[in-house]
């Protein structure tokens, strides 16, 4: 019995520690970020595709026996893709920060860590970070034996700035 309630307190202590550091890491602020970051930063986006810093690194490269794409995108303040859509369609994962995603012809919408975003096939779509967060999300293109991407025009500052 003293073993149970031992191992009892040991646990709670352990809750109430993970529970202190989760605080700890929402109060980082973006300059420190790199240094708790999952991934590397990768590759910085052409800017034919982007507005402002967007970096890639890939995760899981294309293959004939998954044929899916996995990799993480580190969006800075304000940057986005360009409106692009993907044969199969995208998943996209939030791991840290804040962002928005729109698909073409419906509102903008706010999405932040631990949100899961089901992009339709050949739907056009943006995505990126708020004006003062970043953004780190990783990125699932399955079935791409129908293709990868599309790239289109720019996301324009009225539309990424509308809040309809």
């Amino acid at each position: 019995m003293r073993t149970i309630m031992t191992l009892a307190v040991a646990l709670l202590l352990f809750i109430g520690q993970a529970c202190n550091t989760k605080i700890e890491k929402q109060e980082n602020t973006e300059s420190n970020l790199s240094e708790e970051a999952i991934f590397p930063k990768g590759e910085l986006g052409p800017t034919t595709n982007f507005t402002g810093n967007a970096y890639n690194f890939g995760l899981v490269a294309n293959d004939s026996i998954y044929n899916t794409l996995v990799g993480n995108v580190y969006f800075e303040q304000s940057a986005r893709s360009n409106w692009h859509l993907h044969p199969s369609g995208q998943i996209l994962i939030v791991l840290d920060g804040a962002g928005y995603h729109q698909l073409k012809g419906q509102p903008k919408q706010t999405m932040k860590k631990g949100d899961v975003i089901k992009v339709p096939a050949n739907t056009r779509h943006w995505h990126g970070a708020t004006e003062n967060n970043s953004l780190t999300q990783m990125y699932i293109l399955p079935k791409t034996e129908n293709g990868f991407v599309t790239w289109f025009e720019p996301v324009t500052d009225e539309q990424y700035n509308n809040t309809k």
